[in-house]
């Protein structure tokens, strides 16, 4: 069960395996009602403000998770002319706008420094957008992800993917997790990935992951339903999303993480009780996460 179970939600990825980087977009061709919430101290985020109760647009019609740290934001504009050319947007007078948000992770420590997804790596992810369950582990965004790098030893991260079902209604989540802290088991009072294989790296570029700089860490994410919810029905929705990180991220929220949440609510299946919406996102949250490092 993935987030693409969600009705009218696609997801495509791109990935620079040599570069050891990527990026990954969650699409709503007919728009959604969106939200986020950031917790993180030191997040890396475009378009934001569109998501807040408070502005005026309703929500995104993609999401961009990428690599890349800021220079990942480029790849946004290929989103942006993805959706253009398909129609996919806010119509204003005779002008389309699309309603493009984002979220990056740092990886330039891991891979080439140099390599990062730019405008037409957003491009080639929209293009391979499907319906189909999305790939999970170091693939698009989560190429170049890594956890454990506050105690160690640091190992890869990952993106990951979950879904819930609440009556007709599903919630999926898509979290990529880069994280300065490690990632629990249910239940667990030791890492879940305590046997897996540490990063490949040596000497100082290894001491470069390792480091605890602020903004070098985070986890990022979409929460997606196909349930009918108010802008600020899924703002709170996005908020329940970091709940499912702190459940399977430790430490979470930190000055040195961008942990970022975003919502999207297609409207395509009907009604659903916020609050058994909000238990399903905190779930799929986490285990999303734990099948991005697995």
């Amino acid at each position: 069960m993935t987030i693409t179970d969600v009705r009218g939600i696609r997801v495509g990825h791109w990935t620079d395996a040599r570069g050891r980087t990527g990026c990954t977009v969650v699409i709503a061709e007919k728009g959604s009602s969106g939200g986020v919430d950031v917790r993180g101290g030191a997040p890396g985020t475009l378009g934001t403000d569109l998501l807040r109760p408070l502005t005026s647009q309703p929500g995104a019609h993609a999401i961009l998770l990428t690599g890349g740290s800021a220079f990942g934001l480029a790849a946004a504009a290929g989103v942006m002319r993805y959706c253009e050319e398909r129609r996919i947007g806010r119509v204003y007078r005779d002008r389309l706008i699309p309603l493009v948000a984002a979220a990056v992770i740092f990886d330039l420590a891991v891979g080439d420094q140099y390599a990062r997804p730019d405008a037409e790596a957003g491009y080639a992810a929209c293009v391979a957008a499907t319906t189909e369950p999305p790939a999970m582990g170091r693939v698009g965004a989560g190429t170049g992800a890594t956890i454990a790098k506050l105690f160690g030893p640091v190992r890869l991260g990952g993106v990951g993917t979950a879904s819930r079902r609440v009556g007709d209604v599903t919630v999926g989540a898509l979290f990529v997790v880069n994280a300065v802290g490690d990632v629990y088991a249910e239940g667990a009072s030791i890492p879940a990935l305590s046997q897996a294989t540490p990063l490949p790296m040596e000497g100082s570029r290894r001491d470069t992951v390792l480091a605890t700089e602020d903004g070098a860490h985070t986890t990022i994410g979409v929460i997606a339903t196909d349930a009918v919810l108010t802008k600020v029905e899924a703002n709170l929705l996005a908020r329940a999303g970091h709940d499912g990180i702190a459940i399977a991220v430790r430490p979470a929220h930190t000055q040195r993480d961008g942990d970022t949440t975003f919502a999207m609510a297609t409207g395509l299946a009907g009604s659903a009780d916020l609050a058994m919406l909000q238990i399903a996102a905190v779930e799929a949250t986490a285990e999303a996460i734990r099948r991005a490092v697995a």
